[in-house]
């Protein structure tokens, strides 16, 4: 199974930001993750707080360790809130259940990798990840 490449990583992220901007959202950090959760790209917009990389990571990685949507992650949190804590104990303070991140996913369907944002609201942050990964020829997964 291919994976995200560098130019479609940075292709999502500037995309993102473009998004972000018409959007007028507050600066963003984006992270592009390959589908075993290893960063591809990750950038932050000036004035961006020093979180937004750490944060954006947490949300896009904990999707693609899960094959699901962060919003689906954020919604099982509520269901069943101590196995998400377990989870994020378990993987050492890098899985984020929040809204934020979007699945990337090949014209068959597969689990590429996924882009996580953070600076707006979980749901801008989603719209701006789910953006640039249509842009660079993608399929954004970020449903519930």
């Amino acid at each position: 199974m291919a994976s995200v490449t560098l130019k479609q990583a940075n292709t999502i992220i500037e995309k993102a930001f473009a998004k972000a901007r018409a959007m007028k959202v507050k600066p963003l950090g984006v992270v592009v993750l390959d589908d075993s959760g290893h960063i591809v790209s990750a950038q932050r917009e000036d004035g961006a707080s020093m979180f937004r990389i750490d944060i954006a990571r947490g949300k896009a990685w904990a999707a693609v360790a899960m094959g699901a949507s962060s919003r689906a992650l954020a919604k099982r949190a509520k269901d069943n809130p101590n196995f998400l804590i377990t989870l994020a104990s378990t993987a050492q303070g890098k899985f984020l259940p929040q809204t934020g991140a979007a699945l990337i996913r090949n014209a068959a369907g597969e689990i590429i990798g996924a882009a996580g944002g953070s600076g707006g609201t979980g749901e801008e942050d989603e719209a701006c990840c789910a953006y640039g990964i249509e842009q660079a020829g993608l399929v954004a997964d970020a449903s519930a």
